[in-house]
């Protein structure tokens, strides 16, 4: 690279990575059912619900409200909660919270949701590499 080359600063981050990186989330941290995060000794990296892990690929912390936070990245946490949510065929960020702590839910049911869910974005958003 050359001293007057500049790289770009900005990366477009799509809704299929957060679906993909809260996938990966889970599998190194936990997952949990019935609030956002587990939190046990302040811990850096929660268990966390879908929703939660999502908001944490978004966002890189926990968040008391990932859907209602004043973040700039809010839009992109609600566009890959979105994703999810049109991909299981809910109405509502309420039917994702019902969706996660369905008692028969397991870790690679949501995990392969999460992961299925980017992959119908990516078929339905790209074309040839690039966005449509």
């Amino acid at each position: 690279m050359k001293a007057t080359h500049n790289p770009p600063t900005a990366v477009l981050v799509t809704p299929a990575d957060l679906l993909r990186f809260a996938a990966l989330y889970l599998l190194r941290h936990g997952w949990t059912q019935g609030d956002y995060y587990t939190v046990v000794f302040d811990a850096l990296t929660p268990r966390a619900c879908v929703s939660g892990a999502i908001g944490m690929a978004a966002y890189g912390t926990a968040t008391e409200l990932p859907f209602f936070t004043d973040r700039p990245e809010c839009s992109d946490y609600r566009a890959a909660v979105w994703a999810l949510i049109d991909f299981l065929d809910l109405n509502s960020s309420t039917d994702l919270f019902g969706w996660n702590d369905d008692p028969r839910r397991t870790l690679t049911g949501v995990i392969n949701a999460l992961n299925f869910a980017a992959d119908r974005w990516d078929r339905l958003h790209h074309q040839k590499g690039g966005n449509r």
